[in-house]
């Protein structure tokens, strides 16, 4: 186990998950099934595995979002000393959770000054910036909820596209199953590479994403703002090295040059050739985060030559696409 986890050899870190009513149950469910599957695999290697509760701050059955009732232990059981990692869930209903929650902020401020890490899942942001462990830090949170987190908290730098983001000792991740990529690179962070990447195989995840991937797809965002043209996305994702000129594209839409540049814009609000060049970004992403050259990527996407393709990144993402798979490639 790596020299930055400080544990003696018959110890094991203490993760809390920490309970409130109406919280969302995978963001609880999912990092717990992955410390899960590390104290798991680290036990059968006759190593100390991690030390697991769910507290709430009185203990008991709290209700969850679902309707399924889960087992928590008392806060009080737990010294802020002893805490290695805390793990904040979030709710949709943040704001009238926290509106009568004061002290479990308060509790959650406390123990964050002396825990090796305090997290959340989703809104579970709102609670760590009630807290003020968010001030002047960048943090995620759900997409749909960044702006209200802005407008409450407008000391917080937030990233609107980050699955997760680690400043410090404090992390923060999007909207639900994010959490699983969240407790996938607290793990890692623990154990290395190889051992997290075992879990996400056990998890059935298709992808350990790395925390600056976008929180949803450029496809599926241009499908949120008009149903007309879905069948076009999907065409346009499986032909990316094709012919997707404006003529080309209006043919496929079996509209008129001038009809289909007109009503695409009015639909998704960009123009076709913005939202084709999207597209192939977010699928050169993929293709470097898996490993592929730049070279590889450029082709497979469309791009026609590498500096088109670094052209691109630099003003999309403000990176080239070398310096972004040194950073995210498996």
């Amino acid at each position: 186990m790596p020299n930055n986890l400080e544990i003696q050899p018959t110890d094991a870190p203490l993760v809390l998950f920490v309970a409130f009513p109406g919280m969302c149950m995978l963001d609880m469910a999912g990092p717990q099934t992955v410390f899960w599957c590390a104290d798991r695999r680290l036990r059968e290697r006759g190593q100390p595995g991690y030390l697991r509760h769910t507290v709430s701050l009185h203990g008991g059955l709290v209700p969850t979002l679902e309707g399924v009732p889960m087992a928590t232990e008392s806060l009080a059981a737990f010294p802020a000393a002893a805490v290695d990692t805390i793990v904040v869930p979030g709710a949709p209903n943040i704001e009238q959770v926290l509106s009568h929650a004061q002290p479990l902020v308060d509790w959650v401020r406390r123990a964050a000054s002396q825990a090796r890490r305090t997290t959340s899942v989703c809104s579970g942001a709102f609670v760590l910036a009630q807290a003020g462990l968010l001030d002047g830090k960048r943090a995620a949170t759900h997409w749909a909820l960044s702006d209200r987190l802005e407008e409450l908290h407008p000391a917080v730098d937030i990233d609107r596209e980050a699955i997760f983001v680690r400043q410090e000792r404090i992390w923060t991740s999007a909207g639900v199953t994010a959490g699983i990529d969240l407790a996938l690179a607290l793990v890692e962070a623990d154990l290395g590479r190889e051992p997290a990447l075992a879990i996400a195989r056990q998890l059935v995840v298709f992808l350990k994403r790395p925390g600056g991937q976008a929180q949803f797809s450029a496809a599926l965002t241009l499908q949120e703002k008009d149903e007309r043209f879905d069948r076009l996305h999907g065409w346009i994702v499986e032909n990316l090295r094709g012919d997707l000129s404006l003529e080309r594209l209006a043919g496929e839409a079996n509209m008129s040059l001038r009809s289909f540049a007109r009503h695409y814009r009015q639909a998704t609000g960009r123009t076709p050739a913005r939202a084709v060049e999207e597209i192939r970004i977010e699928t050169a992403r993929r293709l470097l985060e898996q490993g592929l050259s730049v070279a590889q990527a450029g082709r497979r996407c469309g791009f026609g030559s590498e500096e088109t393709l670094r052209r691109a990144f630099l003003r999309r993402l403000g990176a080239s696409p070398q310096a972004y798979r040194d950073r995210f490639a498996e």
